[in-house]
Formats: structure tokens, sequence, C-alpha cells
């Protein structure tokens, strides 16, 4: 057992974890994040997003004990008038909702490295993400809302 504190939306938590233990099992089960989900287990389909300092994270493959101490983001810690999450919201880029806080984190990464990305480049910066609905357009459709409301 390794005693970590994880640092998610601005908030120590500290826990013991086995070194084995997974971000996204820790995340979910001992501090009760619930926008990060399970979705493939294997890192391909996005659901398990988190950013670690800023940079997006499969939280289903990461060893838990790597990120001691380091600034996690979750979509449970973005306020409800964040750019991304309006965008988001004003396209109807979701349906059912399950993947939507992966592809809001990956857009937040996207936009803080590019205010005004190319379709090919949004495109490209998110198919690591799989939306089972298909709502594919809308959700490009809100990456370009959400880079004109971004503080520029």
């Amino acid at each position: 057992m390794t005693d970590i504190t994880l640092r998610v939306n601005g908030t120590g938590h500290p826990v013991g974890v086995d070194d084995t233990a997974l971000l996204l099992d820790v995340l979910r089960e001992r501090i009760g994040v619930t926008s990060a989900r399970e979705g493939c287990g294997v890192g391909a389909c996005g659901a398990c997003t988190v950013l670690a300092d800023g940079r997006s994270v499969s939280a289903c493959l990461a060893p838990a004990v790597r990120y001691d101490g380091v600034p996690l983001s979750t979509a449970d810690g973005l306020p409800e008038d964040d750019p991304v999450v309006s965008a988001f919201v004003d396209s109807d880029a979701m349906q059912c909702g399950y993947c939507i806080p992966g592809f809001v984190l990956m857009t937040t990464e996207l936009l803080a490295e590019n205010l005004d990305p190319s379709d090919e480049q949004i495109v490209e910066h998110l198919e690591g993400n799989i939306c089972r609905c298909a709502t594919y357009p809308e959700i490009i459709t809100a990456v370009r809302l959400a880079s004109t409301r971004a503080v520029r």
C-alpha cells in the first residue's frame, strides 16, 4: 500500500492505494468522481479521459501512483458556464452523454494549444474518442463554437 494525494479539481485527496490500482478506479470508487467512466478498458474510447497537468490521460490504463500530487481535472470540476460545456449543450452535441466528458476535456486540451483549429485538426485531436450515438457532426460544431467563446 502506498499513500498518495490525488489533486482532483483543486482539492487534495489523500488515499492509500495498491501500486497496481488504476487511476480510474481510485477516482470513481474512492473519491467519487463520476464523469470519468469505464468504456473499453483499453484506452481506445476516451470515456475515462482526465487531464493531468493539462494533458489528456486514459485513466483506465494509468497507475494511480504516477499521479501523486499532479493536478488532475475532470469534467466534474468544470463550471456550468464553461465555454466548452456550454458549446456542447448549445450545439446538441450529445444524446446519451456517456462520452461527452471525455470529448469536453479533449476539446479543452485542444483549445489550450490552438484557439482556431481546422476541422482536420479537430478530428485528429478527438480521434481517440468514440460516440456510440454518432453525434460527430454536432461535436465538431461544438468545438468550433467553443473556440469562438474561449478566452483569447
